[in-house]
């Protein structure tokens, strides 16, 4: 996913002291990895050793239902808080440099892996396409959202008779 608002030229920035700042607004569409669209702020800080970006994001995704299987659109919301380093080419600095956000050689910071990360960590387990979802019946499979189903609710599992009631 790369989105190119989500690659920010950082370069004026890093010229700059300590605490200077820059704010942007993200509204992007997506279309890949079941992400359909990003919006959100941004503001970068300048820092001693790189630059701070606080973000506060909304993600449209793409996901099914756990309980009726149907794809429903998510909306999700996050902010994170990280440092994004300059890159070095060389020396034991440049080992370390493994984080979601690294400033290239270009000078440019590229959100998007981050933003990526952080939508499908906000997403719950098990989504759900509305609170009261009645789900799939276990034995017909239908939909319980459209129509009750003519199957015994009180079927027992033969494989639990012998446990004691």
């Amino acid at each position: 996913m790369s989105i190119e608002k989500m690659r920010i030229n950082v370069a004026q920035l890093l010229k700059e002291p300590t605490g200077a700042s820059r704010h942007y607004r993200i509204e992007e569409y997506v279309g890949k990895d079941d992400i359909i669209s990003i919006a959100g702020d941004v503001v970068l800080i300048r820092a001693k050793n790189g630059i701070i970006v606080r973000s506060e994001m909304i993600a449209l995704m793409n996901v099914v239902c756990s309980r009726c299987l149907k794809p429903v659109n998510y909306e999700v919301s996050f902010d994170f808080e990280e440092e994004a380093l300059p890159y070095l080419p060389e020396g034991p600095a440049s080992a370390v440099q493994y984080d979601n956000l690294t400033i290239d050689e270009n000078h440019i910071l590229d959100l998007s892996e981050a933003v990526r990360q952080y939508t499908w960590l906000t997403l719950p387990a098990k989504p759900l396409c509305r609170s009261d979802c009645a789900g799939i019946c276990p034995t017909c499979g239908r939909d319980l959202n459209q129509e009750p189903c003519q199957c015994l609710s009180n079927t027992k599992d033969p494989r639990w008779s012998k446990l004691p009631r």
